[in-house]
């Protein structure tokens, strides 16, 4: 086995702390990112890994971790892009102007990506984007409300983040799949996490219900297309550009098969975030 440099946000907790545990025990070096400190350093201690703090309603710490990453690490075989959530009914704005749901689940992981481009060209590496099935039961992209400043409903800016994520895959794909650059979405399951349990978040009535919480998937269960993803190679095994459940390429909205709205999300991205 080739031994890998992966980065995993979102890892101090859930399918991100379940798949870095896994991929350290294969021997892979893990670089664990979380924003919690304790339950990050936890992780990390426990396959003594790399750690890094960042919250990514904050782009400016998104930026400093880029850096970071591009001193320590000169290959970065996967990137998972696995930090994200759903939020509360009222619609939060961060610092950097952008809604809550639409900055952490997309455009943080964008800029991310963005941000290590060449150096993970240059180690022909895999981009994972943890998405989900909402971006089939609520994602509608409007480029004319990427920000949700109309008619905010937190399942449908949920839905679309996820939704964008999977274009951003597929145009990543289209871009630099030639120069040796994988990249796949995937959704990992209804998983018992500490995902949108805060008090008043749309689904807390799932999350944080302890009899329907003994129905979903385990951490471990949730992670398992990640581990996947991330350990074996693309091409031979799975096909780049392409979302999946359960290791099979699964069904999206039809708006993720629409190559010239994906070239346009990416380029009105690269506006909203001063890049490119």
């Amino acid at each position: 086995m080739q031994r890998r440099t992966i980065v995993i946000t979102g890892a101090s907790d859930g399918i991100g702390a379940a798949a870095a545990r896994a991929l350290g025990r294969m021997g892979h070096e893990v670089v664990v990112v979380g924003r919690n400190r304790e339950k990050t350093a936890a992780v990390a201690r426990d396959i003594r890994a790399d750690h890094y703090l960042v919250d990514f309603s904050d782009l400016d710490e998104v930026r400093g971790l880029a850096a970071l990453l591009l001193q320590k690490y000169p290959r970065i075989d996967v990137l998972a892009n696995n930090a994200g959530g759903i939020f509360t009914p009222v619609r939060q704005q961060t610092a950097d102007g952008f809604e809550m749901t639409f900055q952490v689940n997309y455009l943080a992981p964008f800029l991310l990506t963005h941000l290590l481009l060449e150096r993970l060209i240059a180690s022909q590496a895999t981009v994972i984007n943890t998405s989900s099935v909402a971006n089939r039961l609520y994602g509608k992209v409007d480029f004319s409300d990427l920000n949700a400043e109309r008619n905010y409903d937190p399942n449908r800016a949920y839905g679309n983040a996820k939704l964008e994520q999977i274009m951003f895959t597929r145009e990543l794909q289209r871009r630099f799949g030639a120069q040796g650059l994988a990249a796949a979405a995937f959704h990992p399951g209804i998983v018992s996490t500490g995902f949108s349990r805060a008090p008043g978040a749309s689904m807390e009535g799932i999350y944080g219900n302890r009899f329907l919480s003994r129905f979903l998937a385990t951490p471990k269960k949730g992670a398992d297309t990640l581990i996947w993803l991330a350990a074996e190679d693309s091409g031979s095994t799975w096909p780049s550009g392409e979302f999946f459940t359960r290791r099979k390429v699964a069904q999206t909205n039809p708006q993720a098969n629409d190559a010239p709205l994906s070239r346009d999300l990416w380029n009105l991205t690269e506006k909203l975030l001063q890049i490119g």
